[in-house]
């Protein structure tokens, strides 16, 4: 299933069962070469790897899981011993690089809150509290929110000062959630439902839902551009949706700055096609039929 996923513009990482995550027996993570796709390095792990993680420059790579042990590997070094962070408070759930890689966030599978740790000291300096374990904690890309999925609540924290900026109640329990990069102006999330929701971020209000996996989801994340995002799922499969065209509404977003916005004009119908074993998707509102194609 997919469970974890790390990329940048050189390479991609993933582990060594069919490119996926399985929580149960996966314990290593493998280096490969974006353009090429060719392997480049394996990194072992003594223990299931949940999380992972390329530093800002992509010269570091974090990783975490059941060993309560955050690891660093130098990528110009490969094969160089990792340096380790080992009290950690329970098995690692999610990791992320803040502050221009001077801080490292990361949450724990059975504990809620989120932990920031200072890289030089290897300290904890600040926890974000939330009532559930979160499964999903990502640093927007302009470095201002934190945004992180506990139980059935999606939460917006600023990244600086690390209060809590807005806290939004699921349709169900969600395991992921991303922030819309370019305009910042709508978000993601995905859990139990096995569907892809669409929302507004300064209201809340969901504009647009996707459906087509058969399994819960595990993992969303928005293109660094914003056009597409992809959803990871149980069912073993990745789904890329791509995101409504530009309108007026994200053009006065971005000239307010956290004024209210319109709703965000979203396609109708959802059409799927299949390209080399990933489903692309345009949106669809909520409660249109499921037009998806079963890989």
């Amino acid at each position: 299933m997919p469970w974890s996923f790390s990329a940048s513009r050189r390479f991609v990482l993933q582990p060594n069962h069919a490119g996926w995550v399985f929580p149960h027996q996966c314990q290593q993570r493998k280096l490969w070469d974006a353009l090429t796709g060719d392997e480049l390095h394996s990194f072992e792990h003594k223990h299931i790897v949940r999380a992972c993680a390329f530093s800002e420059d992509t010269n570091l790579l974090l990783t975490g899981g059941v060993e309560k042990i955050l690891r660093i590997f130098d990528l110009n070094r490969p094969d160089a011993p990792p340096r380790e962070v080992d009290n950690s408070p329970s098995s690692i759930r999610t990791v992320a690089w803040l502050h221009s890689d001077q801080t490292i966030l990361s949450s724990c599978t059975d504990i809620g809150g989120v932990r920031l740790w200072d890289v030089r000291s290897g300290k904890i300096v600040q926890t974000l509290e939330t009532k559930s374990p979160v499964t999903s904690a990502e640093v927007s890309q302009d470095g201002r929110y934190i945004t992180t999925a506990d139980g059935s609540t999606v939460k917006f924290w600023d990244a600086n000062h690390f209060g809590l900026v807005k806290s939004y109640n699921m349709p169900c329990n969600v395991e992921s959630a991303s922030l819309e990069p370019k305009f910042g102006n709508k978000f993601i999330a995905g859990g139990e439902d096995m569907w892809v929701h669409l929302f507004d971020f300064h209201t809340g209000e969901e504009i647009g839902c996707n459906k087509g996996h058969h399994g819960p989801v595990h993992c969303v994340r928005f293109s660094p551009g914003g056009e597409s995002y992809a959803s990871g799922s149980e069912d073993g499969t990745v789904r890329i949706w791509q995101t409504g065209p530009a309108n007026n509404d994200e053009n006065d977003t971005q000239n307010s700055g956290n004024g209210p916005t319109g709703k965000v004009k979203v396609a109708a119908d959802e059409v799927t096609r299949k390209i080399e074993g990933f489903h692309i998707g345009k949106e669809g509102k909520s409660g249109e039929k499921d037009k998806a194609a079963d890989a």
